[in-house]
C-alpha cells in the first residue's frame, strides 16, 4: 500500500473513542480503525523505515491489571522506531513527533550523569539543546527535584544533571498537509533536527545493557 495520508477520520475515531472508550463502540468501528488508522500508519511506517529502522506498531489495548482507569483501549495509535529512537502518534489532537530516550534505566542514567558533567561532552549536549530550544522544540524528561548526590549541588548544569530521561518532541497538530502524502517528508524534517539529540545520547549513553 502506498502512503497518502492521514485521513481526518483517523482524527474523528480518536475523539469519538475518548468520549465512548467501550467495546461496543470499538467493535463498532472497528473497520474504521482497520481502514483510516492501522493501513495508513503502515503505509507510513513502511516508507520511513529505509531511512530510520523497523517500526513497532503498538497494540490499540490498554493493560488494565493494575490501572485504576479500566477504559479497554488507548486513544492514540504509537509507532516506535527502535533503531532511531524516534516515536510518532497519532490521535484526536493530530500527529505528535518525539525523539530520545525514554526510561533510562540505572546504568544509563550514570553514564549520562557522567558525560553531563564532563566540560567537553556536557558543554556539547548544552549547544544541543540550545538548538532545538531555538527550533521550537519542547523538551520532555523526567528529573529529580534537585541534583544527584555525588555531584555539587551548584554545578553548572546541575539542570541537566537532574534528567532521568532526555527527549524532543513536537505537537504537530493537524495541518493542511497531514490528510496528503507530504506527511512523509515533514515528519522526516522534523525527526532529522532530532537526530544531534539522539547522536549525543548514542555517543554517551547507549543502550541500557552493559
Amino acid at each position: 500500500m502506498t502512503f497518502t495520508g492521514i485521513p481526518i477520520a483517523a482524527l474523528d475515531f480518536y475523539e469519538d473513542l475518548e468520549a465512548d472508550n467501550t467495546k461496543a463502540f470499538w467493535t463498532a468501528h472497528k473497520q474504521v480503525y482497520d481502514d483510516s488508522v492501522k493501513a495508513p500508519l503502515e503505509a507510513l511506517c513502511a516508507a520511513l523505515a529505509p531511512e530510520f529502522g523497523t517500526p513497532k506498531l503498538f497494540r490499540p489495548y490498554r493493560d488494565v491489571r493494575f490501572a485504576r482507569d479500566k477504559t479497554p483501549y488507548k486513544t492514540h495509535q504509537g509507532v516506535w522506531f527502535e533503531d532511531s529512537h524516534l516515536y510518532l502518534q497519532v490521535s484526536a489532537a493530530g500527529l505528535f513527533l518525539g525523539g530520545g530516550y525514554w526510561r533510562m534505566s540505572s546504568p544509563q542514567i550514570t553514564r549520562y550523569r557522567r558525560a553531563v558533567a564532563d566540560d567537553v561532552a556536557g558543554a556539547a549536549l548544552g549547544r544541543v539543546l540550545l538548538g532545538l530550544n531555538r527550533a521550537k522544540f519542547e523538551l520532555g524528561a523526567d528529573t529529580l527535584t534537585r541534583v544527584p548526590a555525588g555531584f555539587d549541588k551548584d554545578h553548572p548544569r546541575g539542570d541537566l544533571l537532574r534528567y532521568k530521561s532526555l527527549a524532543a518532541r513536537r505537537d504537530v497538530g493537524c495541518p493542511d498537509w497531514l490528510q496528503t502524502k507530504r506527511t512523509q517528508p515533514e515528519i522526516v524534517k522534523i525527526w532529522r533536527k532530532m537526530t544531534p539529540l539522539i547522536a549525543w545520547l548514542d555517543t554517551h549513553v547507549g543502550p541500557h545493557h552493559e
